[in-house]
C-alpha cells in the first residue's frame, strides 16, 4: 500500500486552518483505504470513519459491538494512505477515553468524537437510545482533552440528547461540553434545518452535521443535496457564527 509522507501534525494544522476559514467542509464516510483514496481523488475535504460504516463492513449491527482494536486498526490504514485529515467515530470512548485518544493520535488521526450514550449504545439515528448523565460526559471530555499531545487533535463531543431529552436539554449539554474543553460539537439526529439553526445560535465552537441516507435529518439532506455524491455517511464541519 502506498503511504503518504504528510505528517499527522500537518494534517491537523491544515484542518484547523480550513475550519477557521469559514468554509463548509465535507468528509464522506470510508470503510477502507481504497474508498479513502477515491474520496481524495473526487476532491472532498477529509475522510470520516463512522461507526455505522465500520460495523456494516464487519457484518455486525451498530450497537456498540466494535472495539478499539477494530476501529483503530482500520482508521490507521485509512489515515496512512491519504493526504486528507481523517476523523473517527470512537463511540462512547471504548473502555478508556484516555487510552482511546492516545491510540488514535499515535495512529495519525486528526480527531475523534465520543458520545453521551450508555456503553450499550445504538446508532444515532435509531430510537430507544439511553444517555449517561451530563456530568459523566463532562468527565469523559476532560479525560480526552487531557490525554492529547497535539493541541490540534480535535476532541469532538457528540450528544444524542435531542431525540431523548429534547432540544433545550441538548443545548444545556452542549454548553457543558464546550466548557469541559470540547473542540467541536456533534448534535446527532437533528430532525430539520431549523433545529440545526437553534444549535448554531447557542453553540460557541465548530459543529459537525452528520448526514446519512437512512437518518432522521431528512430536511437537511435536501438542504445539502449537492453534497451527496457518495453513499454512506457524510459529515459537514461548520464554523461558529
Amino acid at each position: 500500500m502506498h503511504f503518504v509522507n504528510t505528517k499527522p501534525r500537518e494534517k491537523r494544522s491544515s484542518l484547523l486552518s480550513n475550519l477557521k476559514s469559514g468554509k463548509l467542509l465535507t468528509f464522506p464516510g470510508a470503510y477502507n483505504a481504497l474508498v479513502a483514496k477515491l474520496i481524495k481523488d473526487i476532491g472532498f475535504d477529509g475522510i470520516y470513519v463512522s461507526g455505522g460504516v465500520m460495523s456494516n463492513d464487519l457484518g455486525i449491527p451498530d450497537i456498540g459491538l466494535t472495539t478499539l482494536e477494530h476501529v483503530s486498526t482500520r482508521a490507521k490504514q485509512i489515515s496512512q494512505c491519504t493526504l486528507l485529515p481523517t476523523i473517527v467515530d470512537a463511540d462512547t470512548g471504548f473502555s478508556s477515553c484516555k487510552k482511546t485518544v492516545e491510540v488514535f493520535e499515535k495512529f495519525g488521526l486528526s480527531g475523534l468524537h465520543i458520545e453521551d450514550q450508555v456503553a450499550e449504545k445504538r446508532c444515532g439515528h435509531l430510537d430507544n437510545k439511553e444517555l449517561i448523565t451530563k456530568d459523566e460526559m463532562v468527565n469523559k471530555i476532560k479525560e480526552a482533552v487531557k490525554a492529547k499531545i497535539d493541541n490540534n487533535f480535535l476532541i469532538i463531543a457528540r450528544t444524542d440528547a435531542n431525540s431523548v431529552e429534547g432540544i433545550d436539554k441538548t443545548i444545556d449539554r452542549i454548553k457543558a461540553y464546550e466548557d469541559a474543553g470540547a473542540d467541536m460539537i456533534f448534535p446527532e439526529a437533528m430532525k430539520n434545518e431549523k433545529e440545526f439553526e437553534i444549535i448554531r445560535k447557542n453553540a460557541r465552537t465548530f459543529l459537525l452535521a452528520n448526514m446519512t441516507e437512512f437518518g432522521k435529518s431528512i430536511d437537511v439532506k435536501t438542504f445539502f443535496s449537492k453534497l451527496f455524491t457518495l453513499p454512506s455517511h457524510l459529515i459537514s464541519l461548520i464554523k461558529p457564527l
